[in-house]
């Protein structure tokens, strides 16, 4: 296990001076610890989401029930990772400003950082007890997002996202798929 100094020192992949709590689409992946495939299987170029997977499912959907200020688009759980798009609308009549003071990399209330981690932990939450691990880890540390810029680009996601089952047989994240 990693020391909170390791923690405090990892690379980030997040820009720097973008506010993750600014209005827009967020084309995020999140990836199961190890990449174990937990969630299901890929059956005829189909996902097939097994008990885990649909806790999965679930969870992410509650996000935007959870908080009026978030929207989801697109959504694929695949065996081992999830790929969905985050709309952040912003708070009614309130500015949605860069933070003026605290560590780069910190948590900041309503920022995306926020929102996946919090999709990670009630999903970890309620699979570790259903499965009897409490306290063991199911995803990994950190998530990869995207800053949708455009009507053109958020549109490609979602075919990306809708088309990645059907794909699996050479996707990166399945530790069946041969890397030449």
């Amino acid at each position: 296990m990693a020391s909170k100094n390791d923690r405090d020192h990892r690379r980030t992949i997040r820009l720097r001076e973008f506010d993750y709590r600014e209005a827009g689409a967020y084309f995020v992946t999140v990836c199961a610890a190890n990449r174990q495939c937990l969630f299901g299987e890929i059956v005829g170029g189909a996902m097939g989401l097994n008990d885990l997977g649909k806790i999965v499912e679930e969870e992410w959907h509650r996000t935007a029930i959870k908080r009026p200020y978030v929207g989801l688009d697109a959504l694929v759980v695949m065996p081992n990772h999830v790929h969905g798009i985050i709309c952040l609308n912003g708070e009614e009549g309130k500015a949605r400003l860069a933070p003026t003071s605290g560590r780069f990399g910190q948590p900041v209330a309503g920022s995306l950082s926020v929102i996946v981690g919090a999709f990670k932990s009630a999903s970890t939450k309620r699979i570790n007890e259903l499965r009897g691990t409490r306290g063991a880890p199911l995803w990994q540390n950190n998530y990869f997002e995207h800053v949708i810029r455009n009507e053109h680009e958020l549109n490609g996601v979602r075919e990306y996202i809708v088309a990645n089952p059907a794909r699996w047989t050479e996707d990166a994240n399945n530790p069946n798929c041969s890397r030449d």
